[in-house]
């Protein structure tokens, strides 16, 4: 099947400098994608000659087109809802990792086909407001057997599944944290490491000390799986510095960094992966995006669609709060949630818009990417290609 998408007026390709500066855009532009990889990119007059060979022409009528959104950090398979906790929030309640084992219990009540219907629902969610790669994390069983579950039904739905066993400690390990560290990395990794690709662990106050997190990882890394690390949510900690000693991929969240931080992660090929949400729901501070992406760190942008402290799978939106509150351009934002995404993930096929990639495009009902922050709230994507298949 050979699509020819034409009359695009601004094509983002990010194909060029890495940071979305601007190098990376096409005017009055084409694309043509073929057995779903693109295999063309340019001028819409020079497309005009490859119309006939197309099956299918595509007028984007002057409107902007993106790569696909690659959201690298995400829970997606749980039981029950947080709401209430939510509310409490609002009022005042201050936000506590803790909170998470009120989802365990949900989660490990519900049946497989509840949690897979769930897990659906959240993907149609996704596609239609334009994003086409997704990781997903377990960590609401935090027992054998759910954390089995859990990888196992997000296995069904993509390659990026992450074992986070690691969670927090469930309350049948009250006062034994180090015990169920035993069961994370033997029994509970030998049941969950065959559908998962990579290692996690929530290293911070309340969660697991650095000592720990590392006993987590490189139990991972052993069995195969590549890390990365929660780190650096709720306070300063060590976490970031472990992530990078041992090459994680990404360090997600980094609310409160040290300036050495800022120097490890600028020295390091790890990404430093944002998450708008979670600031948004829980009302603290932002980080400080200007000084990370100034210092040359690589960043990407993620929704961490959780129930309780992100419950949105909005892309968009994520992108509209790193511009008003984070302090990055509407170019950094769309080039973190889309390129930036898959460097968080490794990945060499998504996040780009040029010849021998994956044809992952988001054609949006505006003529440029400014209008995703411009418009925030505003359903802007008119349509969506997962692999050159038009899936909304």
């Amino acid at each position: 099947m050979r699509t020819l998408i034409t009359n695009i007026g601004e094509l983002t390709t990010n194909d060029g400098p890495a940071g979305g500066r601007g190098a990376d855009v096409l005017h009055d532009a084409a694309v043509l994608i073929d057995d779903g990889l693109i295999a063309w990119v340019g001028s819409a007059d020079g497309a005009a000659a490859l119309g006939a060979s197309a099956d299918e022409v595509v007028d984007a009528g002057g409107r902007a087109v993106i790569p696909g959104f690659v959201d690298s950090h995400s829970h997606l398979v749980f039981g029950g809802d947080r709401a209430a906790e939510f509310e409490a929030r609002m009022a005042g309640q201050k936000y506590a990792a803790g909170g998470i084992r009120s989802t365990v219990a949900a989660t490990r009540a519900a049946t497989d086909d509840e949690l897979r219907a769930r897990l659906r629902g959240f993907l149609d969610e996704m596609l239609a407001q334009g994003t086409t790669t997704v990781e997903i994390k377990s960590g609401y069983g935090l027992d054998l057997e759910t954390e089995e579950r859990l990888v196992r039904l997000a296995a069904e739905v993509t390659p990026e599944v992450t074992f986070l066993g690691a969670h927090v400690v469930p309350a049948e390990y009250a006062d034994r944290a180090d015990e169920y560290v035993d069961l994370v990395t033997g029994p509970m990794l030998d049941a969950c490491a065959p559908h998962s690709r990579w290692i996690d662990v929530f290293c911070e106050t309340g969660a697991f000390t650095v000592a720990q997190s590392r006993r987590v990882l490189e139990a991972g890394i052993a069995r195969g799986l590549a890390p990365r690390v929660h780190a650096s949510q709720l306070g300063p900690g060590e976490g970031v510095q472990l992530a990078v000693e041992l090459g994680a991929a990404s360090i997600d969240h980094g609310t409160y960094l040290t300036d050495a931080d800022v120097a490890a992660l600028a020295a390091s090929d790890t990404v430093l992966t944002l998450l708008p949400g979670v600031e948004f729901s829980t009302r603290q501070p932002y980080p400080d995006a200007r000084r990370l992406i100034d210092a040359g760190i690589t960043v990407a942008l993620a929704c961490d669609t959780n129930p309780g402290s992100s419950f949105t799978s909005s892309m968009p939106f994520c992108i509209a709060v790193a511009v008003r509150d984070m302090g990055m351009t509407p170019a950094e934002a769309v080039w973190a949630a889309t390129a930036g995404g898959a460097r968080a993930l490794r990945r060499d096929d998504v996040g780009v818009i040029a010849p021998g990639y994956r044809a992952d495009l988001v054609l949006l009902t505006a003529p440029t990417r400014i209008h995703l922050a411009y418009r925030p709230g505003v359903p802007l994507v008119a349509r969506v290609w997962k692999d050159g298949v038009p899936v909304s």
